[in-house]
C-alpha cells in the first residue's frame, strides 16, 4: 500500500512540488508536526544534534497550536537528553521550532 506522500507524487507533474506538510524532509519542528494526525506524545529532535554526535535526546511533544497551514505555531513538551528526563513538572515550551531543522525520533549520532 502506497503513502500519501508516494500517491501524490504519481498523480502531480513532476513540476509541481508537494505541499510542505506533505514531505518528509527536515522542516521547522511546527510541519514536522503537523504531517501526522495525533502530536501528543510523538518525539521529535533538532537535526544538528545528530550532527554534533550527540545521540537519543529528543522531545516528547504534548501538545501543540498550528497557525497559517502548519507553519507556524507553538509546542510544548518535556525535554529527554542523552537518554534523561530534563524537563521536571509542568510541559516547556519548545524553543528553536523555527530556527532549526527537525525530524521525526531521537536523535543518532552521525557517523564520521
Amino acid at each position: 500500500m502506497a503513502s500519501l506522500t508516494q500517491t501524490l507524487q504519481r498523480l502531480l507533474p513532476s513540476s509541481q512540488a508537494l505541499p510542505p506538510i506533505l514531505k518528509s524532509n527536515p522542516a521547522n519542528l511546527y510541519e514536522v508536526l503537523s504531517r501526522s494526525q495525533n502530536v501528543a506524545g510523538k518525539e521529535v529532535h533538532q537535526v544538528r544534534w545528530s550532527g554534533k554526535q550527540i545521540s537519543d535526546s529528543y522531545w516528547r511533544v504534548t501538545r501543540a497550536q498550528f497557525k497559517c497551514n502548519g507553519k507556524h505555531g507553538k509546542a510544548w513538551g518535556q525535554l529527554y537528553w542523552k537518554g534523561k528526563l530534563v524537563t521536571v513538572g509542568r510541559d516547556e515550551r519548545i524553543r528553536g521550532a523555527l530556527k532549526y531543522k527537525w525530524c521525526d525520533g531521537p536523535s543518532v549520532a552521525s557517523q564520521p
